[in-house]
């Protein structure tokens, strides 16, 4: 049985074994050739300087709908991407659905109508809910594409022919919420205080389970025990933030059992059947993880890996799914010789009122409502800076007005009001007298300590947060830029030391002031564009910034002379503010 399990890993390993991989009559002959010359899957590849940033949001069930969680998720990995093209580079956002399995099933023949229609409605919802939270994605995977099916069959076909699926009798605890089975450790007793009957649920996530018993087929997750191990061993931050990494690896350590992949065909009717077996339908988690690779053009031409963006440098996760994706996929990934994504982000929940969000008890927040209320930006802007990779964050309308009042409205738009709208002075002016005075003359004078300690170091510091994968310190950093300039530009009083002569020219200490002022505007604006796409372009237009000048590469001082001339009417009192006071019913 060692000797079985040992040649089993050097198969998934893509390393020689005792059998050959044998043709299958429904995978034609170009697939076949493909199969043999797949690599062992490793971190790294080739060609991968020249593959585009790709991040993928998970694909979310249709059964229900979205809620503010959903487009938490969305957002993260929006900003991730937009923050790649903001450094210049090529990059791709995959969202979709997930469309099969038994939740939908059910939800399908609640709602009295087939299964297809059920799902094009749900999908509908969930593209809509992208475009409304200006969401750049470039796909839109759904589990029912046909390339997303004949991909899944395809890899079900590398799996059987290494053999490293097999057929038995399977007996667990099965939640139909979370499409899993649970060991006997991993459930619990409860009293169900609705309807005070004992229910049995699972101690991880609490949905219900009840017993089952059937014979389908198993993948031999058992054998990738010690692959997984070394893997996080060699990449000890591939899961973040650290301390879900350390709960996969003393979950996997403990020891990992052979994972069910099919289910009767009798019970679950709404899935991908298992080729040449219409007597049972595959796992609706194989099939799910599959669409990161469909979508980066799984399977691939020889040589054609890279060109879709695979491998997969971000999967944006939230925590209850880590299971899956980091222990599932990494190993379905390795037995199908495929690369490893180079990170998986996990982030905490939204709770309301300090409670957990359920669909249930009504406790949910509807995000559509929420963007209508507040508008894409400050609804990005609020996920974003408040949102939890480690902990649960609670989500409160009288925060999101509160931080649009003190910080929107009375800081960053106060301060942007007060340079661009200057009676007294010229930006443009500003820009031409001082802007070409070297960094080393900045060492004393007005503005001196401010240039040093905020405009020239606050970028770096934002890129740091930024390609660690980490948003919220990234946006806070950006938010301190912001409240120091208007404490800059309120205790310079450049009103006060306006000369008396020069017709137009107000001397050099209110220029320098003024120029540092728009220097910090200017690349706060550039640097808001992955979190608030729209009020970062209206801020750059008021400043005149052109649209070739928007990148990462021009934030420093110094680094764009060419602005000033606003492109857009910066009007007068509510008129053209970049964020007008919100009204009386808000």
């Amino acid at each position: 049985m060692r000797s079985r399990t040992l040649n089993l890993a050097l198969l998934a390993l893509g390393r020689p074994a005792t059998s050959a991989i044998r043709p299958s009559p429904w995978i034609c002959r170009s697939c076949q050739i493909r199969s043999g010359r797949e690599k062992q899957f490793s971190f790294q590849s080739n060609s991968e300087k020249q593959k585009p940033f790709y991040i993928t949001t998970p694909i979310f069930y249709v059964n229900a709908a979205p809620h503010v969680g959903h487009l938490y998720t969305m957002v993260l990995a929006d900003i991730l991407k937009r923050w790649q093209q903001l450094k210049g580079n090529t990059a791709i956002l995959c969202t979709g659905t997930d469309e099969h399995g038994m939740k939908v099933q059910k939800a399908a023949e609640q709602a009295g109508i087939d299964p297809k229609l059920f799902c094009d409605k749900g999908a509908a919802i969930f593209r809509e809910l992208a475009q409304k939270a200006e969401i750049s994605n470039d796909h839109f995977v759904r589990t029912t594409d046909k390339e997303h099916k004949d991909a899944v069959e395809y890899a079900w076909y590398l799996l059987q022919e290494k053999g490293l699926i097999y057929t038995a009798k399977h007996e667990g605890w099965y939640s139909i919420s979370d499409e899993a089975f649970y060991p006997e450790s991993a459930v619990k007793r409860y009293l169900d205080p609705t309807t005070g009957s004992k229910i049995m649920i699972s101690t991880e996530t609490g949905s219900q389970v009840e017993w089952s018993s059937e014979t389908n087929y198993h993948f031999r997750l058992s054998a990738f025990r010690e692959p997984l191990l070394e893997f996080y061993k060699a990449n000890p931050n591939w899961i973040a933030p650290e301390s879900r990494m350390k709960e996969v690896v003393a979950a996997v350590e403990s020891g990992l059992e052979d994972l069910s992949i099919s289910r009767p065909s009798q019970r679950l009717t709404w899935g991908i059947r298992v080729p040449h077996d219409e007597t049972q339908t595959i796992y609706v988690w194989l099939d799910a993880l599959m669409n990161y690779a469909t979508k980066a053009g799984y399977p691939w031409a020889p040589g054609s890996e890279t060109a879709g963006g695979w491998p997969a440098d971000c999967h944006v996760i939230g925590k209850d799914i880590v299971r899956f994706h980091c222990i599932y996929w990494p190993a379905f990934l390795m037995a199908l010789n495929i690369h490893l994504p180079n990170k998986i982000l996990t982030h905490a929940h939204w709770t309301l009122g300090g409670l957990k969000m359920s669909k249930s008890t009504g406790r949910v927040v509807d995000p559509f409502h929420a963007l209508d209320r507040f508008g894409p930006d400050v609804m990005r802007f609020f996920l974003a800076h408040e949102g939890g990779l480690q902990n649960d964050a609670d989500y409160d309308n009288i925060r999101i007005i509160s931080m649009y009042n003190k910080f929107l409205n009375q800081t960053l738009g106060n301060l942007a009001s007060r340079v661009t709208r200057g009676k007294r002075w010229s930006v443009r002016g500003a820009v031409e007298r001082v802007g070409t005075i070297q960094a080393d003359e900045w060492e004393e004078g007005p503005g001196s300590r401010y240039y040093h300690n905020s405009l020239s170091s606050v970028p770096a510091k934002v890129a740091e947060a930024l390609d660690s994968y980490d948003p919220r310190t990234a946006l806070r950093l950006i938010a301190d830029l912001a409240r120091g300039s208007n404490q800059f530009l309120q205790m310079s009083k450049p009103w006060e030391t306006i000369t008396s002569f020069g017709p137009g020219e107000p001397g050099l200490a209110t220029d320098r002031t003024i120029f540092l002022a728009a220097e910090s505007l200017r690349m706060t604006g550039i640097l808001l564009r992955p979190f608030m796409p729209n009020k970062a372009r209206l801020l750059l237009d008021q400043l005149g910034v052109d649209e070739s000048r928007r990148t990462f590469k021009y934030c420093r001082p110094g680094s764009d002379l060419n602005y000033g001339v606003p492109m857009v009417d910066v009007g007068a009192g509510q008129k053209g503010a970049l964020f007008p006071r919100l009204s009386s019913d808000e």
